[in-house]
């Protein structure tokens, strides 16, 4: 008799299960060093250099629970000269909302800190996301909402977006199955390297 082999949908649910039970249990002054470590080789992407920053918006996100700390990276990226932007779920999109270091934050949706909901709406060039799992061939799994899968599409209708998630390595994942409207990173950024 053949095992029946779980759908998609299953499969996703239980690698993200997995990959965020396994940030969770990351020490938290090593998931810090780490997360420093990830900046570093994140500010040695070209795409992030900053002779390419004139003109250019950068949308990060602010850090929750485990992510990785993306505060120092987004500091140096601004003084690079790159604009910032931060997300925002505005029903039913994800919007990119003008932000610079320093400036206040309010907690808008799952409590995630964001820009005011009047703030000036960017249209970022790059775009750096948070990540539960992913696998060597720049496949990801989010948190499940698809707020970030809308985004790109929706944003790569007028021009390509830059692509960059940011995780721990142990995050990662032998396989994670694709589906059409999953889109496949540009780069992933862990402590011990960089994919794509």
């Amino acid at each position: 008799m053949t095992a029946t082999l779980p759908d998609n949908h299953a499969l996703k649910q239980v690698l993200r299960r997995e990959g965020l039970e396994r940030r969770d249990g990351l020490d938290a002054t090593w998931r810090a060093t780490a997360s420093r470590e990830i900046a570093a080789r994140a500010l040695a992407l070209t795409v992030l250099d900053a002779d390419r920053a004139a003109g250019k918006v950068i949308a990060g996100y602010w850090p929750m629970r485990s992510e990785v700390d993306t505060r120092p990276l987004l500091e140096a990226l601004s003084e690079r000269g790159f604009s910032l932007a931060l997300p925002r779920v505005i029903d039913p999109h994800l919007r990119f909302l003008r932000w610079h270091p320093g400036d206040a934050l309010v907690r808008g949706s799952f409590g995630v800190e964001a820009p005011a909901a009047d703030a000036e709406e960017l249209r970022p060039d790059i775009l750096l996301l948070p990540l539960a799992r992913f696998d060597a061939a720049r496949n990801r799994i989010g948190y499940g909402k698809g707020h970030y899968d809308r985004a790109i599409a929706r944003l790569t209708q007028e021009k390509p977006v830059h692509t960059i998630g940011l995780a721990f390595a142990a995050q990662s994942a032998d396989k994670i199955p694709a589906e059409p409207h999953d889109v496949r990173l540009d780069t992933i950024v862990t402590e011990t390297g960089v994919i794509g």
